[in-house]
């Protein structure tokens, strides 16, 4: 009943504020924004669980906001009153925006900076100098900062947020955690924010709350069946190229979706992979800088791309082969390292990766439609997080994973705590005949034969070359240095893969019966386009037009 629940302006907010509230569109808060902020304006520390997509960036950066405007009514001085703790820069990113969006009336007041995203410390100190009333960062990135004495937290904090509390352990930020604390003053009003209760979390609990109110707002870490459908289909390495090929040629998946894969070099694959049959999709990992990143996400959210193939932020964190940071802990389920022989290898290749890269927890993609785990998470948590990227708020989603053999056991684990007691499971197999697209794979075939491992080596070149030539920390340089811009540009060039024009359109003998109903006319419309000439005249009737040629018209007026 929505009557009945407390509204935003019932919380006795700065008109300024509910302005920029009312512009976004919120018209009731949601359920953790309701019972947190009002707590937060009283003082009070607070843990607070809910699950992905409920609001709980809003749910600490209205009562944020609020106690600086309120505080600036008595004290002018300009001074650092509120840290946000965050484990990815992607996150970091939107916690900003969030807040200069809800600071839109008062953005001369609260003014809010992320030095989450850049890479020299140095290049941050004027904007740290400056005193922002709210600073946004990594925990390692902060106290760099602190022992840099760019930023002064111990005689102004009052307001200490953690948002997704159970993920900064697991990133190894414990040891950066502990050591900023001791540059914090005695006093200050915390809140941790977090999608589950983990140990980590507890842990932090200790560290940084004062007889705090517990919020467990929501029992299920996903939505329910109602607005969230989940489904497996099992099926092997060549099957899954075979499967999504189907699902998007065919668009038996409709809507913008996200496509995990499991490392970097499976981004490039699966990309050009899709690119043979003219299916344009965006890649995102940890070997694009933050701004690249960010840039992508935007662009996805404004409706550039409808596929975002991504590399999950758990195989970055903790990959396989690598020792763990000191004092982390391993989360359940995680995959086991591998053995002592290939740790060097691992790390060998992992140099240029952001280990502050994340984005299948805490960004907001918007409107996402489809989750699909082209390779299946390692961890419960880790499918948690990537299948919360859809059926956020009140909109439906669908979350469909592959399994392949080597993967079943990963599969009951998330099954089991999905399920709980229920008796039904929350995973239901999608009822897909392989048989009947069995005529696809002779295509798919011939599009792996130019996906090689120098394509997606050339691939992975060509996207370096073209952050460099676009870099604006290189800009100067290249201005210095003419000579060297003119030989990356002349380079020689990348060709990632041979793209093979027949493999762009479908032969309508190849479409299965019984999928040629659920398309529709999809072929018919597609024949009709390409009779379709750049002068509005079908080719079938291009003939009986040349009476009406524009050209002769115009010639024999002239001769008149």
């Amino acid at each position: 009943m929505a009557t009945d629940r407390l509204q935003f302006h019932e919380m006795g907010l700065d008109d300024r504020l509910l302005k920029a509230v009312a512009d976004l569109g919120w018209s009731l808060p949601t359920l953790i924004q309701e019972k947190a902020i009002p707590l937060a304006m009283e003082g009070k520390d607070i843990l607070a669980r809910a699950r992905t997509g409920s609001g709980k960036t809003a749910a600490y950066a209205i009562p944020v906001i609020q106690r600086i405007l309120a505080s600036k009514q008595t004290v002018r001085a300009q001074e650092v009153r509120a840290l946000v703790l965050i484990p990815t820069k992607e996150l970091g990113h939107q916690v900003q925006t969030m807040m200069r969006q809800l600071t839109a009336y008062c953005s001369r007041d609260v003014r809010v900076a992320d030095i989450s995203g850049r890479a020299d410390v140095s290049a941050q100190r004027p904007i740290l100098m400056e005193k922002p009333d709210v600073v946004v960062g990594t925990p390692s990135r902060v106290l760099a900062h602190v022992t840099a004495q760019n930023l002064v937290l111990h005689s102004s904090l009052e307001m200490l947020v953690v948002d997704e509390a159970d993920l900064l352990f697991s990133f190894g930020f414990e040891a950066d955690l502990k050591n900023l604390l001791c540059h914090l003053p005695k006093i200050y009003q915390s809140f941790l924010m977090s999608a589950t209760f983990s140990e980590d979390v507890q842990a932090l609990k200790e560290l940084l709350l004062h007889n705090p109110v517990t919020l467990k707002l929501q029992g299920s870490q996903l939505p329910d069946a109602s607005q969230l459908q989940q489904y497996t289909v099992k099926c092997e390495e060549e099957d899954k190229f075979l499967l999504i090929y189907t699902l998007l040629k065919l668009r038996l998946v409709q809507g913008k979706s996200l496509l995990f894969v499991s490392d970097v070099e499976r981004c490039y694959r699966l990309k050009l992979f899709l690119e043979q049959f003219s299916i344009p999709a965006c890649v995102l990992n940890s070997e694009l800088p933050i701004q690249s990143r960010c840039h992508i996400i935007s662009q996805f959210n404004q409706g550039f791309y409808d596929y975002i193939i991504a590399t999950d932020e758990r195989g970055l964190a903790e990959p396989a082969g690598t020792s763990q940071p000191a004092g982390t802990s391993q989360p359940a389920g995680a995959a086991q390292p591998a053995a002592k022989g290939k740790k060097k290898k691992k790390k060998k290749g992992g140099n240029n990766k952001d280990k502050e890269y994340g984005v299948s927890r805490g960004v907001d993609f918007q409107n996402v439609a489809n989750v699909i785990n082209f390779d299946f998470p390692v961890t419960i948590e880790s499918y948690i997080h990537r299948v919360g990227r859809t059926a956020r708020a009140d909109n439906p989603g669908t979350a469909l994973s592959f399994i392949c053999h080597s993967e079943l056991a990963l599969l009951k684990d998330v099954e089991e705590v999905l399920t709980g007691d229920s008796a039904e499971s929350a995973l239901k197999p999608y009822e897909f005949k392989m048989e009947v697209i069995e005529g696809f794979r002779y295509r798919c075939r011939d599009a792996m034969r130019s996906v090689t491992k120098q394509a997606v080596k050339e691939a992975r070149l060509k996207e370096i070359k073209r952050e460099l030539l676009n870099s604006e920390k290189l800009k100067t340089y290249f201005e210095d240095n003419p000579r060297d811009l003119q030989l990356l540009r002349h380079d020689k060039a990348l060709h990632p893969a041979v793209i093979k024009p027949h493999l762009k359109n479908i032969p309508d003998y190849l479409i299965p019966e019984a999928m040629k109903g659920f398309i529709g006319s999809w072929s018919d419309r597609r024949r009709r386009k390409d009779r379709y000439t750049p002068h509005g005249v079908t080719k079938s009737n291009f003939k009986n037009n040349k009476g009406n040629n524009p050209l002769k018209t115009f010639r024999s007026k002239k001769r008149k």
